[in-house]
């Protein structure tokens, strides 16, 4: 997964303004006790960031993947 790919999901499943906001300021201690921002910028993969933040929103695996049907999804952990 690409950084323009994860930011493409998070604005599709999260929606513009709440994904980017949550992105900002939800900390998740899967990441370290980092945000997804900070993440990011650390060079954590995407894809481990993508499935920290919808692991810790309980997001289910069928809404994981946006509106796309044909985007495959990322690896598992």
């Amino acid at each position: 997964m690409r950084n323009r790919e994860f930011w493409q999901l998070v604005d599709e499943v999260f929606g513009p303004t709440y994904g980017r906001t949550l992105a900002a300021d939800q900390v998740l201690s899967a990441l370290g006790d980092r945000t997804v921002e900070q993440s990011i910028e650390d060079g954590v993969e995407p894809r481990e960031v993508w499935h920290a933040l919808c692991d810790a929103m309980d997001v289910p695996d069928a809404q994981r993947w946006g509106h796309d049907v044909n985007r495959q999804a990322p690896p598992p952990r």
